[in-house]
């Protein structure tokens, strides 16, 4: 029965991530931008409500943009002074000295994907009490499980993950929500987005994905079988150190955006550039990687292609996974940089990849029964995809990337 699931995927999650009994958890559809809308309309009776939102990436602008339709945000941002780039966070001295007192939260984004940049720790408001400090709101979609959540230090009112980066399936949102924020929402408000309306209706006021509900329980118990959260956070940790050690010994031939020194590298996504961002050498770059089974460095989105390549190192891309990416990023750069000298690493196998085999890449369609009629039968596919008897293919689904792709970056 579906409710069992329910229940045990809900149960899981207060376990793994230590929720405090005051909280009630959701799942919700929209995403992300479903959330953008939903917050303000759950937590301001009208347009008139003031909230204060920090802006320091390309999740939080468009979040506040979203938010302007249903109340009046304050900013604080820490864009840099090109006006189009973020490298850090605002401080919790600064939020505390530029919030609007009268906000109805603080809005915040602990990851910003696209820009490479991480708030390991939420912000703690020391010798202030919290209860004089607006409810803090985060999108956590991109590090949610990476990471303890300081709930009460942090005043969290509400804290929002998409599913698909590190918990299951895109398609379904988890919402978690302290129950005292409940009740104020703009009467305008969908059922389906309204926090007090799906708690009443025990999480079906309408029809959730339930499969997806059923895959993030499956992750919970993962999460708990690796060691819990503390486990998953040295995890993390020891992926992202690979490939920035690996991008600072390389004696500039691969840059990222933050330098050394930054306290918010991202450990989820590491942008990095090649060879100072020559789009040769970079188109090069993708094709090499997409022969050897390395994808999703650099994909279609909404946003503009800029020189940044980034490898997004969610729960799903294992530590050897990583790996194989530093390795191959070692022998590309020894090949195609001036001084053929990339520097020393301990921290990478010295294992040598070799290019992927043709025969290891290519499927003879004939065997599935379930395949689509005319597919080209000596398609070659990633070299790590693993289809069986219920594969459904279709010719253009892995197409190789184009040398000169009009492409931008995934979240």
């Amino acid at each position: 029965e579906f409710g069992a699931i329910l229940r045990n995927s809900i149960a899981l999650t207060r376990r793994v991530m230590d929720v405090p009994p005051e909280y009630e958890i959701l799942y919700t559809q929209g995403g992300g931008h479903g959330q953008f809308a939903a917050v303000p309309m759950n937590l301001c009776p009208d347009k008139d409500a003031k909230a204060t939102y920090i802006v320091s990436g390309t999740w939080s602008s468009r979040a506040v943009i979203e938010a302007e339709k249903y109340c009046t945000p304050t900013t604080i941002s820490s864009i840099n002074e090109d006006g189009s780039t973020f490298t850090t966070f605002p401080s919790a001295e600064r939020i505390l000295a530029e919030h609007d007192p009268d906000s109805k939260f603080i809005y915040m984004c602990s990851n910003e994907t696209v820009n490479g940049i991480e708030l390991h720790r939420l912000p703690v408001f020391d010798d202030v009490d919290n209860t004089t400090v607006p409810p803090l709101v985060v999108d956590a979609s991109s590090d949610f499980t990476s990471k303890p959540i300081s709930w009460r230090k942090s005043n969290v009112g509400i804290l929002f993950a998409c599913a698909s980066k590190n918990i299951g399936h895109p398609g379904i949102t988890m919402v978690i929500v302290r129950k005292d924020l409940l009740g104020q929402a703009n009467p305008f408000t969908p059922g389906f987005l309204n926090y007090e309306t799906n708690i009443l209706a025990e999480n079906v006021w309408n029809t959730i994905p339930t499969f997806n509900v059923d895959v993030i329980g499956i992750m919970m118990e993962w999460i708990l079988d690796q060691g819990g959260i503390e486990a998953m956070e040295e995890n993390s940790i020891a992926k992202a150190d690979l490939l920035y050690g690996l991008i600072e010994h390389s004696n500039g031939f691969y840059g990222t955006p933050l330098d050394q020194a930054s306290e918010y590298r991202s450990r989820m996504n590491v942008p990095f550039c090649v060879a100072g961002g020559d789009e040769e050498l970079t188109n090069l770059f993708v094709v090499e990687c997409w022969n050897r089974g390395i994808v999703g460095l650099r994909t279609v989105t909404p946003f503009k292609q800029g020189i940044y390549l980034r490898a997004s190192l969610y729960h799903g891309v294992s530590y050897e996974e990583t790996v194989v990416l530093a390795n191959f990023m070692k022998e590309f750069a020894a090949l195609h940089s001036i001084s053929k000298d990339v520097g020393e690493t301990t921290v990478v196998s010295t294992t040598t990849m070799k290019p992927a085999s043709p025969d290891s890449s290519c499927v003879d369609f004939a065997i599935f029964s379930t395949s689509p009629t005319g597919v080209d039968m000596a398609l070659t596919l990633p070299k790590n995809f693993k289809p069986n008897r219920y594969t459904k293919i279709s010719g253009g689904m892995f197409v190789p990337p184009s040398l000169a792709p009009e492409s931008t970056m995934l979240r």
